[in-house]
């Protein structure tokens, strides 16, 4: 049962991912037991080898644990073919990743209509959820725009409006804001925020506390498991923004 009542939207029990055989063999996740309710807002941490971005890919159905299981909305994926998995990541998860991966030589536009065209996505409706999509991310009027005339927040807006476009109930960010500047970094988390006000359930990577801040729970990882799972204080600011007493709680033990 979640926190909010009802099925999670998310849950893994203890979720394991080997990359390699024998001697040679690396334990990325070593049994991660968790659960994020439809509406969250969370934040992963951790050093890097601490499992965050192998976490991701199985949350994302791009990769599928080595033991354990995993549940979205109650399916056990394990039990989903390949195109069952491929159906499930193109309606109910957006990513959105560091590097931005848009087409070099296609429109903004034609970015973000892409995910619609290997979907069931009335050909008439295509173009108009696109528009709509980079309209919410505040780029109304750059739609012909290729990347090349945009900047890394703008190209950044056009990957959460391409994670969008399918109208998912989940957005996975992968360090959204790894390779901004400050400020348009807080701009993207400004979307983000705005998303997650709409009802939408956010699961992002970041090393940076002022971006995990934004969050309302925080989850660090460390050698493969949940070293510390919390819920941010309301009213709470940022690590190296507040006295010491009002700084990040420490991890459970």
């Amino acid at each position: 049962m979640s926190r909010r009542g009802g099925a999670p939207l998310l849950r893994t029990v203890g979720l394991v991912r080997t990359y390699g055989r024998g001697d040679l063999a690396v334990q990325a996740l070593r049994g991660i037991d968790l659960e994020i309710d439809h509406g969250e807002y969370v934040a992963i941490m951790g050093a890097s080898g601490g499992g965050k971005s192998s976490l991701m890919n199985v949350l994302g159905c791009l990769d599928r644990p080595t033991s354990g299981r995993y549940e979205i909305d109650g399916r056990d994926v394990a039990t989903l073919d390949d195109d069952e998995l491929a159906t499930l990541r193109n309606r109910t998860i957006g990513f959105v990743f560091q590097s931005f991966n848009l087409l070099p030589r296609t429109s903004a536009l034609e970015n973000v209509e892409l995910p619609l065209l290997y979907g069931d996505t009335p050909r008439a409706e295509q173009r108009p959820r696109a528009m709509e999509a980079l309209a919410r991310v505040g780029l109304a009027g750059r739609e012909w725009s290729t990347p090349s005339q945009l900047s890394g927040g703008q190209q950044q807006r056009v990957a959460i409006a391409r994670a969008l476009v399918g109208r998912p109930s989940l957005l996975l960010a992968d360090e959204p804001t790894g390779n901004l500047d400050t400020t348009t970094s807080d701009e993207i988390m400004d979307v983000l925020d705005g998303l997650h006000r709409e009802g939408m359930t956010i699961v992002l990577v970041t090393h940076e506390p002022d971006v995990a801040w934004r969050a309302e729970r925080i989850v660090v990882l460390r050698d493969g498991l949940v070293a510390s799972d919390q819920r941010r204080p309301p009213g709470a600011v940022p690590p190296g923004s507040a006295p010491a007493a009002e700084a990040a709680p420490e991890p459970s033990r």
